[in-house]
């Protein structure tokens, strides 16, 4: 135990109070993630309609596509959580929901990665050209990779 932190208590619940109190963790973890993926899809979006994007060359285009589409398909497995819940509420499948809910969003997490990473190469090649844009992405997904997948793998592991 490292300093200052408590020991956990065990938690005396159901395995459907268990079920239903991960749901409600995980979904509200969701509503922020997709929050910035909703500000994200909108700030594309908008770029499209400014003076400077026809001026865009093949790869910034390309890489406004694949960024774009990233955010949909990001958005899309984010909410399935939400849609899995309507779909099977009352029908005693919650603890199949939280589990498949929670591959879904590390699933979401990794195309939101994908997406923000995009997104820097885009603008970063449009601010300061290929090379930096493609040096500060390779350190951008660093930073996510470790953040997002190895603390918290490693944090498993302790």
């Amino acid at each position: 135990m490292e300093p200052g932190q408590q020991p956990q208590r065990p938690r005396w619940e159901t395995p459907q109070e268990r079920a239903d109190r991960n749901l409600v963790e995980l979904l509200q973890e969701l509503r922020v993630v997709q929050t910035g993926v909703q500000i994200l899809f909108a700030f594309l979006l908008g770029l499209a309609f400014t003076s400077r994007f026809p001026r865009l060359d093949a790869f910034e285009r390309g890489t406004f596509v694949v960024t774009l589409l990233l955010t949909v398909i990001t958005s899309a497995v984010l909410a399935t959580p939400v849609a899995l819940h309507r779909g099977l509420f009352h029908r005693g499948a919650k603890p199949r929901i939280v589990a498949l809910s929670a591959r879904l969003a590390q699933i979401g997490l990794i195309f939101l990665a994908l997406a923000l990473n995009g997104a820097v190469l885009l603008l970063m090649d449009v601010v300061l050209g290929l090379t930096a844009a493609v040096v500060i992405t390779a350190l951008t997904t660093v930073m996510f990779a470790g953040l997002w997948f190895l603390l918290p793998w490693a944090l498993r592991r302790s």
